[in-house]
């Protein structure tokens, strides 16, 4: 199964649901269609599988900063720096979370386990961000989902915009140079955001 898996998140991350072949999931994982229909009942099912084993990995991934073990803003400094890493060397989860926006959240509405594998990432920021404030570095009356979407949102845009973005302003968002001055931007728009 997990082999399986492996092979459908990049098939599907470059895909689509919609343009994604189970004959070539399949094919590629030298097992047959009837063995993925058996483990996941349809290709939407092998799908939301998919979708909840990507989200699984970079909470896992996320969970292993150890941030309860810092101060607040070098946890929410490595919190950041942290999501824009995952997310650039991680593209196929970029484009699995964007083909899923497409649909809507259609299939991720019908996962039962997605919304307690993000319990932990919220409750995280929450009791980074409340240390925080109670030791005076952080500025009161911030929602800690609001401060998660604000890094996904500048930390995704890199890779889910790369293409474009780096055509219309000749600046390739790959080159070393350019993806450290743009994580190191990113950081600190967050830290200003939150602090005193």
């Amino acid at each position: 199964m997990a082999n399986i898996l492996e092979v459908a998140m990049a098939e599907f991350a470059e895909k689509g649901l919609a343009g994604a072949r189970i004959d070539e999931i399949a094919a590629a994982t030298h097992t047959s269609k009837r063995m993925i229909y058996y483990y996941f009942e349809s290709k939407e099912g092998l799908y939301l599988a998919v979708l909840e084993e990507a989200y699984r990995r970079m909470r896992e991934i996320e969970s292993e900063q150890q941030l309860d073990d810092l101060e607040p803003e070098a946890a929410l400094r490595r919190l950041v720096e942290f999501t824009f890493d995952h997310h650039a060397s991680h593209e196929d989860y970029i484009r699995l979370v964007i083909s899923e926006n497409m649909n809507r959240g259609q299939f991720l509405a019908q996962s039962k386990s997605i919304q307690q594998l993000n319990v932990p990432a919220i409750s995280a920021i929450h009791r980074l961000y409340e240390r925080g404030v109670a030791g005076g570095v952080f500025r009161p009356g911030l929602d800690p989902i609001d401060i998660h979407a604000s890094i996904s949102a500048l930390t995704f845009f890199n890779v889910s915009n790369r293409h474009t973005f780096g055509l219309i302003f000749k600046r390739d968002l790959t080159a070393p140079d350019v993806k450290a001055q743009r994580r190191a931007s990113i950081v600190d728009m967050v830290l200003r955001f939150v602090r005193q």
